[in-house]
């Protein structure tokens, strides 16, 4: 990990934030600076040095962040190396894996946490660590609001899983050896052997998942190190990462670099054109709307639908490819990736680095043409998500083609409609249940407010029938997320969802619908009149919370192609900074 000292510095340590706290000659200061003392600190370890917050996400419930403990303590040491004062502060955690029915509702409640810890407390700049994959959109959409020099440090890939002799990708193979298991096709015994062996060690899944695609975004959008989104959880470089990133975050506040002075709509194109050469997590539409927005910048799901068109896929990784984020890392990463970009970038964009993108990949190389293609021999020649409409869908949806069994991108067949992911879990598997290779599975009341908080649904399993007759795939569709691990031939995020009377609430089993890939096209094909009469007899689904921040979600939640964040955090300008009286 490259060293990246401070450039000459336009702030002065009188103009630290944290001044206002500590430095006046009255009693409340008196008050701030003896409670320090009480901590075991002397004025000396203050006095003149940028407080570093260092946002850790850690819990016993987090699992792909339980090395963060250590790597906190790893930040403070840089922190203290280029002259700060960190402070460690633990703030909402959000297991992908544990929380229910969605991390996704408690993304906004992260983000605005955040933003109060930072605006509140005498902080003049902060590390995000962050990683499981709602805790980086979480983490970066308060950042952005509060404005304070701010650097993202992610937790990093676990390990390769082992099954046997196979090397086992988290999320995309458990779906695949279920769907054998459901077939009969794998024993219990074997079941339980790739379930003690697909995640074998700290750190976010080893797949391009929402995770591996958020943290390569981050670090193209310039608010992480260079290279630093793929090195594996538990390797040695990730301690020397982590203190790194503590010592650029001091850097960070005596430049005043923040956010606003880095995210630009030339860096949120560049996460994009990222993204599509990853093909990453669908999920990563949604978290970009958001974060472009919280920076005051208008980026669409049409953004993401243009740039797919001119990106093809050069990243060989599961879901869609072949190989892991070791071999992504081993390969060059990140900066390899965007070297065979750079035709497409714009390398002028600045970075926490104090450089410009172009100047941080520049005499990157890549390993490995396997696992990171050339452009001439790409794993597709368009982007990793297309963005649909049609009736069905008048506001968007998405798919991830490559992801998708090639004979379904151009389908029509009946619906088979499931009211909730109740019902879809009760009758998916009936022996007696209607359904053949050509129906379109069809899961409403999944989107933001229908589940609530869009839960990552999307994948919808196959029927254990067709499953037995080996059937792999169907066209599936959803106002729901899916993981960014899954696959299949999935069309999600449909906008306007269900729950407030989307088109997709009116589908009725037995009508046809036509899917176009090629074409971005979904259709119901039933006529205006019928639906129009359909629409009449429908009534909304009450509320799933009457209070709380459930309540607070729903009524506040915008639709996919908005971002879902809240429409009270979009944005506008930085919160106020508090009175100290």
């Amino acid at each position: 990990m490259a060293f990246f000292p401070p450039v000459p510095t336009p702030k002065s340590p009188e103009q630290l934030r944290s001044r206002r706290w500590f430095a006046p000659d009255d009693l409340r200061s008196f008050g701030h600076r003896s409670r320090i003392a009480q901590m075991g600190f002397g004025g000396e370890e203050l006095r003149d040095r940028p407080v570093i917050a260092v946002l850790n996400t850690w819990s016993d419930l987090a699992q792909c962040h339980t090395h963060f403990r250590e790597r906190a303590e790893e930040v403070k040491r840089g922190v203290w190396q280029a002259g700060g004062f960190p402070v460690e502060i633990p703030v909402l955690s959000l297991s992908e894996m544990f929380v229910k029915p969605t991390a996704m509702i408690h993304r906004n409640l992260l983000a605005l946490e955040v933003e109060e810890v930072l605006r509140s407390q005498p902080i003049d700049g902060v590390v995000l660590m962050g990683g499981c994959d709602k805790t980086v959109p979480g983490l970066l959409l308060g950042a952005i609001s509060v404005d304070l020099p701010a650097i993202f440090l992610p937790a990093g890939p676990m390990l390769a899983g082992r099954f046997r002799t196979t090397r086992l990708g988290s999320g995309s193979d458990v779906w695949k050896y279920w769907a054998e298991r459901q077939a009969g096709c794998l024993s219990e015994c074997a079941w339980r052997q790739i379930e003690e062996g697909i995640a074998r060690s700290p750190g976010t899944c080893m797949t391009m998942g929402t995770a591996s695609t958020m943290a390569a975004i981050v670090e193209t959008l310039g608010l992480a190190l260079p290279g630093s989104a793929t090195i594996p959880a538990v390797h040695s470089a990730h301690a020397r990462l982590a203190a790194e990133c503590g010592r650029r975050a001091v850097g960070l506040v005596w430049e005043d670099r923040r956010p606003a002075t880095i995210l630009s709509p030339q860096a949120f194109e560049n996460g994009v054109i990222a993204d599509m050469a990853l093909c990453g997590s669908t999920n990563a539409i949604v978290h970009l709307i958001a974060l472009a927005r919280r920076a005051g910048i208008p980026l669409s799901i049409d953004d993401f639908d243009r740039i797919s068109r001119e990106v093809p896929v050069i990243a060989n990784l599961r879901p869609a490819g072949e190989y892991l984020m070791e071999d992504f890392h081993d390969a060059g990463g990140v900066p390899a990736l965007l070297s065979r970009l750079t035709a497409m970038l714009h390398l002028d964009a600045p970075t926490v680095t104090g450089r410009t993108l172009g100047e941080n990949i520049a005499g990157a190389e890549v390993l490995s043409d396997e696992v990171i293609r050339p452009l001439d021999r790409p794993l597709d020649s368009a982007g990793g998500t297309f963005v649909l409409r049609g009736n069905l869908a008048p506001d968007g949806c998405v798919i991830k083609p490559t992801a998708a069994d090639p004979r379904l991108l151009v389908h029509s067949g009946p619906a088979l409609v499931f009211d909730s992911y109740a019902d879809l879990k009760a009758r998916i598997d009936a022996p007696d249940l209607d359904v053949t290779p050509d129906t379109i599975l069809v899961l409403r009341n999944a989107g933001p407010i229908g589940a609530p908080g869009m839960p990552e649904w999307g994948m919808l399993p196959i029927p254990k029938k067709l499953l037995e007759a080996g059937v792999r795939d169907m066209v599936r569709i959803s106002d729901a997320r899916m993981s960014g691990t899954s696959y299949g031939t999935c069309v999600l995020h449909v906008a306007p969802e269900s729950a407030v009377g989307g088109v997709l609430a009116l589908v009725q089993t037995g009508d046809r619908i036509e899917l176009d890939v090629p074409g971005r096209r979904v259709h119901l094909a039933v006529d205006d009149a019928e639906l129009a009469r359909r629409r009449a007899g429908w009534t909304p689904p009450p509320p799933r919370h009457a209070r709380g921040y459930g309540k607070l979600f729903h009524d506040q939640v915008t639709q996919a192609p908005d971002g879902c964040d809240f429409r009270f955090l979009e944005a506008g300008p930085p919160p106020p900074e508090p009175d100290i009286f």
